[in-house]
Order: C-alpha cells, then structure tokens, then sequence
C-alpha cells in the first residue's frame, strides 16, 4: 500500500512541475525513473547561451528576432560528422528544444530580387551565418513545405538521450546551434548562429507560361558554372521505386492519387556531385524546368535524408508533354516543387 501511496504522488509531484515550468526556458522536469513512457524527457535539461538573432536579405522588413513572441518546438537527433576517412563521426543523440526556421521566417514579407521575372517563393532558400563566419543553407520549400513542420530550429535548450544500458554521457554542445532533424549527417549543426539571410537563387531564365507543347528532351547538370554532364537516359544501375501519394498543390488543390514511379534523383546525380563537408553545408540546387519554372533544393535534402522520403526523377515516354524528366518531391505536403520538362540542374554556392 505504501509503494503505490509513493508512486501516485510522485506523479503527482510530477505533473506539477511540468504545468509550473511551461514557458521557462531550461526547466523540463526530469523522469529519471521512467514513470512515463516518454523517452526523451529521462535527463537534465541544460539551458544554451544564444546571441541576438537578426533576419535579412530579400525581405521587406528586415530586423532582429524577437524571440518572446515565438512558442519552443521540440526534435530529437542522432548527431554525426562526416569522416571520409574511418566512417561517419557519431557524436550524440539529444533532444534540442528551440525556435524553428518556420515561426521565426513566418511573418518575413518576401520582396524578391527577382520578382518582376519569377514571382513563386519556391526559388528562395536562406542562408544561416554564424559567428565564426560559417554559413549553412536551407531550401524555403524545406522549412515551408515539408510534411512535417517546424524541423529546423535554433536550439537554446539540450538534453541527453542516454541508452539504458551503457549509460554513455555524450558530450553537451556550450552554445546555442541551428539543428536540422531530417539531416543524416548533421554538419548543417552549426553553433551560435547570429543572422538569417533570405535568398532567390541568383540566375536568370526565361519564364514561358502557358508553353504547349511542355517538352525538353535532356537534363544539363551544372556545377558552379560549369557543365559537368547531361541526362537523356537513366543509368542501368538505378533502379525504380514506386511512391505512393495524394498530389496536391498550394494553389489548385487535388491533383491525382496515382502513385509515382521513378529513380531517386540523388542516385543519378551522385557520379556528378559529391558528398563533401563544403556542399553538405552550403550547396544549393536550381532544377529548371523549359518554361522557366524553377525550384531551389538544398543538396542535403537531395542527398542526406534520414527519413526516406526521396526526390524522384520520373521518365516519361518521348514526346509526351511535361517530358522527358520529370521530378516528384515525397518530402514535401504541396506538388509545387514538381517540376516538369526538367531542362537543367544547376548547383550553386
């Protein structure tokens, strides 16, 4: 009788402690003895210095974040550095508690540089600076359209996500960090990140509305200006796999529930553009479609997912309209980023 006297007001005392520290930063109540089913709440949570955070670039109304008004969102991670060398660094598993990318860019009012020719947002991408001078890229369809939202977060808080039976004390970061959640590899994890620059990817194309018939017969793959290969066939090696979907666009709503067959646009693109430190961080996609219709996409959504859900590139027969390439994005709620006629893929910095 004694033992369960004890257990109910443990809980007790517990949930009491999580309503009088909703809204603190740095005091989520501790389950050491398991209490919960929660696994991600078993240890301390420690508060991260972070510095004064200020948006700008292609916006109207540039200025610093003002994080009061802001609610704290919540990812768990497995952190790893890339070691061409000896395999993959693991360096952790936490929980980051934070402000993500989304509410903190949600009220930014776009002016873009190149609106007069392209007026989509799907095109701008923005670039996270921090002290030290290193900056990291991030797609605006990665922090607005994916299915799931608020992934991307300037991290102020870290616990520990220690294993049960080794009880290993990974080491805890000592600044405030941006964390990207869907990243394999997770060089994007910069610390003290100061400034948010919003972008429109800097090149200019011919925008042909309306075009009919919809038709490119290859791919010209770029990379920093330089034309490294073309696609006009899929490699042998590249097998297809079929996504399941509902389509659906921003603007007009239901567009089919048929699946998806393709090859992941990543395995075709891997002999052209390499996983490096340089382009894991900084690398930023343009696919161009013959009409003009464009999308940024960071490199490390393309290449260094760790929750499966690929780009597709899809080949059509020759000579039907929206050919030869196509490309389907499975990460994303909104088909916006499906572009048709794929005529070029360029990569930038």
């Amino acid at each position: 009788m004694n033992k369960i006297f004890i257990c109910l007001l443990t809980t007790l005392i517990m949930i009491s402690c999580r309503k009088d520290n909703i809204g603190k930063r740095g005091q989520v109540s501790v389950d050491s003895t398991d209490i919960t089913n929660n696994f991600y709440d078993n240890t301390e949570t420690f508060i991260l210095p972070f510095n004064e955070l200020v948006v700008d670039g292609e916006i109207a109304n540039p200025g610093r974040v003002d994080f009061t008004s802001l609610q704290k969102r919540s990812v768990i991670v497995k952190e790893a550095l890339l070691d061409e060398r000896s395999g993959n660094k693991f360096t952790g598993a936490f929980r980051y508690d934070g402000y993500s990318l989304f509410d903190i860019l949600e009220r930014s009012v776009i002016k873009k540089a190149n609106a007069e020719e392209y007026d989509s947002i799907i095109d701008l991408y923005v670039e996270v600076e921090n002290l030290s001078g290193e900056k990291v890229v991030f797609s605006w369809g990665e922090i607005f359209y994916p299915n799931d939202l608020h992934k991307i977060i300037i991290a102020t808080d870290v616990a520990r996500i220690v294993p049960s039976k080794t009880n290993e004390l990974w080491t805890l970061p000592t600044s405030s960090k941006i964390v990207a959640s869907a990243d394999l590899i997770t060089e994007r994890n910069i610390s003290d990140p100061i400034k948010i620059t919003v972008r429109s990817f800097p090149k200019s194309y011919r925008v042909t509305r309306e075009m009919s018939p919809l038709y490119s017969g290859k791919i010209e793959l770029i990379d920093k200006g330089k034309v490294v290969g073309e696609l006009v066939s899929n490699p042998d090696t590249v097998r297809n796999v079929t996504y399941n979907t509902v389509f659906y666009g921003r603007g007009k709503g239901i567009h089919s529930t048929s699946p998806f067959t393709g090859s992941m646009l990543k395995d075709i693109l891997a002999a052209y553009y390499p996983v490096n430190e340089a382009n894991l961080r900084s690398g930023i996609f343009c696919i161009a479609g013959a009409d003009g219709y464009r999308c940024a996409m960071s490199f490390s959504e393309l290449f260094n997912r760790n929750d499966q859900r690929e780009y597709l590139l899809i080949r059509t027969e020759p000579g039907e309209d929206g050919g030869l390439y196509r490309i389907f994005a499975a990460c994303d709620f909104f088909s916006d980023r499906a572009i048709k006629s794929v005529c070029e893929i360029q990569l930038n910095f």
